[in-house]
């Protein structure tokens, strides 16, 4: 098994010792904030620190033992990081719900988890706990962030009246704060630290339980995917509930990088703005969303300003193949690049802040073009790999060493190798100890000391890893053919016409596919040509509308095998999204609800009565 490159600090065997590393090491005026309509609102490292400790001292006066299960239940904001790390702190284990997460789910995994306590953001969220209350006989509390929601219910408290408790033991009582840091010193490596839920694409979600030295070893390793400097600042607007945007909060700390959370998803634009971040991370579907909001604006720039625009953008794509496929560019690009980049990149970076320089994708492959589209404009996002299962990061592109494509390296502790089916297998300190009271399902994935992705992939001569497909989602039609859908939806989704895409065809005769259009897009497009608008509904009947459509896959067809091609299709009125069960917490399309909901149009386009 490969090694570490480097030896961790002896102060961070443990998440548990994450606090106070960041308090000897990182003193700082402004570790953790929160973007508001005036500006940040955030906490110095002591300020940061003697929140935890007290946090954590009043969990423990309310009996909160080393194993007990604490859940939080709420968007991302610094109440969620510091409850966290001060439920880790005292040895108990954290257990993350997404807030978007109906009742019943949310209490599926309550009651698997047998949290005995629970923090919450708001009204809504303490409501939905308390509808389900009843059916979690293990849940003795609820801990909520926003004062004002608390109520009377004697059972509900405020996040301040625990941490006050904790201060009060703090100043009434002799030793408590060497008590505190012998209770966190006490916390083995091999402890249970977090229970996460899988987000279940398929099935019923699964506790992934993490021990302390699979986020501590990841924590560590995963530094080597960034090229960090001294006035680094990151900006976090992905679920905590996440692991990889969990993760990565755990880097900022440890290496003293302040983390400021956007105040909702809808400010991200004002945000990015007040906070001016050097540091952030997404999933493809956000730079995706960017990425057609920036082409977007440029097509409404009048001429000459708009054909620059253009210009500068096919430059910038121009120079990336060449850099991302270890080029140097042509010298005429060069000079080129230096034109654009005064006149049109320089300008899309500062609506972005002005200071991106690490930008992290995970969670899914990150389409080709977008990964261009942005090294084309001085922002190269650094793409990586990994599953709640592995802590999570796996792979990552080496700083300046990216590969189009590619999720890169194995990080340092981390060993990959391909099965013979072509499954992605790997090993390392950061593997799962297993599936939470689930034997059978952790063995089916964890077998010979290897963890079974269940992703299929490549490893190039150089190791960098490249994703082909999900195994569990291969379509195989009724003929006998495997047929990889993400690749083929990837290549759709690059039209600008294109939001969503899902094949269907599994033990069908032939490949279909649904998509949901870019309707911006798509409504420009029939202005251009002259062409009248409608509404949603009446605009995916029309035949000219069909046949922009067509022309699209008539293009993609020409380079799919055969038995790839995609032979009917049909255009959907509606994004997929969270509320509607389509997309996971995570962004990723839930084939099975996908195509249960849309059962009757697929079924139509198979002669299906």
């Amino acid at each position: 098994m490969a090694e570490p490159t480097s030896e961790p600090p002896p102060e961070l065997r443990t998440i548990a010792d994450l606090p106070f590393h960041v308090l000897g090491r990182h003193p700082m005026a402004l570790l953790v904030g929160r973007c508001r309509d005036a500006g940040i609102v955030g906490q110095s490292t002591r300020e940061w620190f003697d929140d935890l400790r007290d946090l954590s001292l009043g969990l423990e006066a309310a009996g909160i033992v080393a194993g007990d299960r604490v859940a939080i239940l709420s968007e991302s904001r610094p109440e969620w990081l510091t409850t966290d790390l001060a439920i880790l702190a005292g040895g108990a284990v954290t257990v993350p719900v997404f807030p978007t997460l109906s009742s019943a789910q949310a209490r599926y995994l309550l009651r698997d988890s047998g949290a005995r306590l629970a923090f919450v953001s708001n009204a809504s969220q303490l409501e939905k706990v308390q509808s389900i209350r009843h059916d979690l006989p293990a849940l003795e509390a609820v801990v909520v962030y926003d004062a004002d929601a608390v109520g009377s219910s004697p059972s509900v408290v405020s996040f301040e009246a625990v941490k006050g408790r904790g201060h009060a033991r703090m100043l009434g009582e002799w030793g408590t704060g060497r008590a505190f840091r012998d209770r966190a010193r006490a916390v083995a490596p091999s402890d249970p630290a977090t229970i996460i839920y899988t987000s279940g694409t398929t099935g019923e979600p699964k506790g992934v339980l993490l021990t302390h030295q699979n986020l501590a070893s990841n924590m560590i390793a995963s530094v080597s995917i960034l090229a960090l400097a001294d006035d680094e600042r990151a900006l976090s607007f992905l679920p905590l509930s996440h692991s990889f945007e969990r993760m990565l909060s755990y880097v900022c700390l440890a290496n003293g990088i302040s983390i400021v959370f956007a105040e909702s998803t809808d400010t991200i634009a004002r945000d990015i703005l007040t906070v001016k971040p050097t540091l952030m991370t997404g999933v493809p579907r956000v730079f995706e969303k960017l990425q057609a909001r920036i082409l977007e604006r440029g097509r409404e720039l009048p001429e000459p300003r708009r054909s620059l625009f253009g210009w500068a953008i096919n430059v910038g794509r121009a120079r990336a193949r060449a850099e991302l496929q270890g080029r140097r560019p042509s010298l005429l690009n060069s000079v080129q690049s230096r034109l654009a980049d005064r006149l049109v990149w320089s300008k899309i970076r500062q609506n972005l802040g002005g200071r991106l320089r690490n930008i992290v994708s995970g969670s899914a492959p990150l389409a080709p073009s977008v990964a261009e589209f942005f090294h084309g404009i001085g922002m190269p996002i650094t793409e990586g790999y990994g599953l709640t299962e592995t802590a999570p990061v796996l792979t990552g592109n080496p700083p300046g060493a990216w590969r189009l494509g590619s999720v890169g390296k194995a990080i340092p502790g981390v060993e990959i190798r391909i099965a013979d089916d072509g499954e992605i297998l790997a090993r390392g300190p950061n593997i799962m100890a297993g599936y939470y009271h689930k034997p059978e399902a952790t063995a089916e994935v964890l077998r010979d000391g290897w963890f079974h992705t269940g992703d299929i992939g490549r490893l190039d001569e150089e190791g960098y890893l490249y994703i082909t497909d999900r195994k569990k989602d291969l379509i195989i039609t009724a003929g006998g053919k495997n047929v990889a859908p993400q690749p083929i939806e990837a290549i759709l989704k690059r039209s600008p016409l294109v939001a969503e895409a899902v094949l269907v065809g599994d033990r069908r005769r032939f490949i279909s596919t649904l998509i949901v259009p870019e309707f911006a897009a798509l409504e420009r497009r029939l202005r251009d040509l002259g062409r009248p608008p409608a509404d949603r509904e009446a605009l995916l009947g029309r035949a000219d509308v069909v046949a922009l459509y067509q022309e699209i896959l008539d293009s993609l067809n020409r380079e799919l095998a055969e038995y790839e091609r995609i032979r009917k299709f049909r255009l959907l009125p509606h994004e997929f999204s969270i509320d509607s069960g389509e997309l996971t917490p995570t962004l990723k399309v839930r084939r099975k609800i996908v195509e249960d909901r849309w059962r009757d149009t697929i079924d139509q386009m198979y002669g299906v009565q």
